[in-house]
């Protein structure tokens, strides 16, 4: 496989304390992040090959500003209890090599990196559906020995990634080319909805986060 599954994103309240949620469920949470520049901040969950992150905005002129408002940031976390999907998958490079993104992207320098790096965005993304970033540089949470992967629930591994979209119309083109390559399932739903499997759900397992957060975890 070229490319893998880096982390993904759920817009949450200010200082997310839907993570809480998640420590009683059994997860062990990470260190926190600010994104200087962009205007954000997130509490991570970190498994062995990828991670769950939830982000909200921080200071709303820096994230309406450019670079940052091209990324629409903004427009996702404050709409997020209306039409926008609150969701981003976030895609990687699955071995050594760095292929080009799997979708028609531009390049974000956002102040909070170097400027010789990028993150590539996906173009042509309605706010009704994920947002999709491809980062070439990123590596494995395996290999970030300073943050926990051991969690109480005894998971370790994120093995499948359903998107539930409202509405009819078929995934823009970006969505198509994340789901062909093997890393999201995107399907209808009543509500946007992200469902999280764990270790190929082997345990028969479930928790519904609604409506504290718009997760379903299976494990």
């Amino acid at each position: 496989m070229t490319y893998a599954l880096d982390h993904v994103f759920v817009c949450c309240a200010e200082g997310a304390p839907e993570a809480e949620r998640l420590v009683r469920l059994g997860l062990t949470e990470g260190a926190p992040n600010t994104h200087p520049g962009q205007g954000t901040a997130c509490r991570r969950f970190f498994f062995e090959n990828a991670y769950l992150e939830l982000i909200w905005v921080t200071d709303a002129p820096e994230a309406q500003a450019e670079p940052a408002a091209r990324a629409r940031l903004w427009p996702r976390w404050s709409q997020r209890a209306t039409d926008a999907s609150p969701f981003a998958v976030i895609v990687r490079p699955a071995g050594g090599d760095e292929p080009d993104p799997p979708f028609a992207s531009w390049a974000y320098h956002p102040p909070y990196l170097p400027p010789h790096l990028a993150i590539d965005v996906a173009e042509g993304t309605p706010l009704s559906e994920p947002a999709f970033f491809y980062i070439a540089f990123a590596r494995p949470p395996a290999l970030m020995p300073a943050q926990p992967r051991g969690h109480g629930l005894g998971v370790r591994r994120i093995t499948a990634i359903e998107v539930g979209m409202p509405g009819g119309s078929a995934p823009c083109a970006a969505a198509r080319a994340v789901q062909d390559a093997g890393l999201v399932t995107f399907v209808h739903a009543a509500h946007h909805v992200m469902t999280v499997a764990f270790d190929d759900a082997r345990a028969g397992e479930s928790a519904d986060l609604r409506p504290d957060l718009p997760l379903v975890l299976r494990w």
